[in-house]
């Protein structure tokens, strides 16, 4: 035990990182509105310092929340208080934390080639950049390094670019890590830019696909938070943008964007975990990709692939009223949902994102949907609660090859579905 504690004292010096010793992920259950309400009430007791991982919406969809060490006592004495039904998900969130520092500490080595590069663990911002740098010196012919632009920080927002040639062809685009703790979607980023490689040429789907098309994959979407989650804050979700007038740094880049902002759904507070910026694509990272899309002009799919939960969204997010090409979209993301299970069993639910979880406005694919992207997805990868963001490296793999199975899906769907 005392050797943990030394190993524990000397990760939190290497990674200076923020300490979340006692600090439990309460799963809480409601059973009316009324109960959904009084959590409610929670989120806005700032002193409390609640990290809600997922937010109350109605009456028996979870809630998940962080609560640090000093005001558990005080939670579930409101929660018991109230008759509010909660189990405890992580008992002590450091100990995860501790972990998955100690297996990335095992294995940080620089990767001469992408065979060689490691999978089945986490990565630094550095260390994946060195392996897109790898991919494009490898494979010259296939894949290309677009810079968007840069983050608040001035770090620079890469996109590989996977094409055969030709001009402004029909195109589809991932991206990963918009929300920078979701660990586990960067990390499949970076599986599925090897798994494009090695297929094209060999499967026919994916040669078919890029005989057709280009595909482009943002990995690191918000490069500052992500640094942060490895520097300072492993639980750090928002981009770093200091906000005028407010001592709270960061804007949630899934609100920031042109698609019923300002409505509910998100946060006109700055030191809220779903914080909207003070105006549309306020934030850079937002407006790179932004610019990216109304420049290209020729955008058919757009997937954006956060964790947790396993879920696959389409429009809307800010509003009931039903897209028009729900049916459509209901019946790809059912395919998809399909092909992901065939190979592990993982259940994924679908629908639109205000049935299926809570309303969000301003979130990407909305935006990306009026701007006529029809194919616009979000996923929200493993798993349903028992690790939350804090998956084990162990499951990277597992989850990038069944989400690939979902992705593949979809985007023979488009290739054979032109409009």
């Amino acid at each position: 035990m005392r050797g943990l504690l030394i190993l524990s004292v000397l990760l939190g010096a290497v990674f200076g990182t923020k300490d979340f010793v006692g600090h439990q992920v309460l799963r809480i259950s409601t059973a009316s509105e009324a109960q959904v309400q009084k959590v409610k009430q929670l989120e806005d007791l700032e002193h409390l310092q609640l990290d809600f991982w997922r937010h109350p919406a109605r009456p028996g969809i979870p809630i998940d929340v962080r609560v640090p060490f000093p005001s558990l006592q005080a939670v579930k004495i409101f929660l018991e208080s109230h008759g509010i039904s909660y189990e405890i998900m992580i008992k002590d969130v450091q100990l995860l934390l501790d972990e998955e520092q100690e297996q990335m500490a095992t294995v940080q080595t620089r990767a001469a080639s992408t065979d060689a590069f490691n999978y089945a663990t986490y990565h630094t911002l550095e260390e994946i950049y060195d392996f897109i740098d790898l991919l494009v010196a490898e494979h010259p012919q296939l894949v290309s390094k677009i810079q968007i632009g840069s983050s608040y920080e001035d770090r620079p927002i890469y996109v590989l670019k996977f094409s055969t040639g030709g001009s402004n062809r029909p195109a589809i685009w991932i991206d990963t890590g918009i929300h920078s703790r979701e660990w586990v979607t960067q990390a499949s980023g970076v599986w599925f830019a090897k798994k494009i490689t090695e297929d094209y040429g060999q499967d026919p789907t994916v040669t078919a696909i890029l005989d057709n098309m280009d595909i482009f994959l943002e990995i690191i979407t918000n490069p500052d938070g992500f640094a942060y989650t490895h520097s300072t804050n492993r639980m750090w979700r928002k981009t770093r943008s200091l906000v005028p007038g407010s001592n709270c740094v960061g804007v949630d880049p899934n609100r920031n964007w042109d698609a019923g902002f300002g409505e509910s759904g998100a946060s006109d507070n700055p030191c809220s975990e779903t914080y909207r910026g003070k105006s549309p694509n306020s934030e850079v990272e937002v407006k790179s990709i932004v610019d990216f899309v109304k420049g290209h002009g020729n955008i058919k799919t757009f997937i954006s692939i956060h964790s947790y939960s396993q879920l696959l969204l389409y429009p809307y997010g800010y509003t009931s009223q039903p897209a028009p090409d729900q049916k459509e979209l209901d019946q790809v993301a059912k395919s998809a949902v399909k092909a992901l299970a065939s190979l592990y069993g993982t259940q994924f639910d679908y629908g639109s994102i205000i049935t299926t979880i809570y309303q969000a406005s301003g979130n990407t694919v909305d935006w990306t949907y009026n701007q006529g992207i029809k194919y616009s997805f979000t996923f929200e990868l493993r798993d349903t609660g028992f690790y939350g963001f804090l998956l084990p490296a162990r499951q990277i793999i597992p989850t990038a090859q069944e989400t690939w199975l979902a992705l593949l899906t979809i985007m023979e769907y488009t290739l054979e579905h032109p409009y």
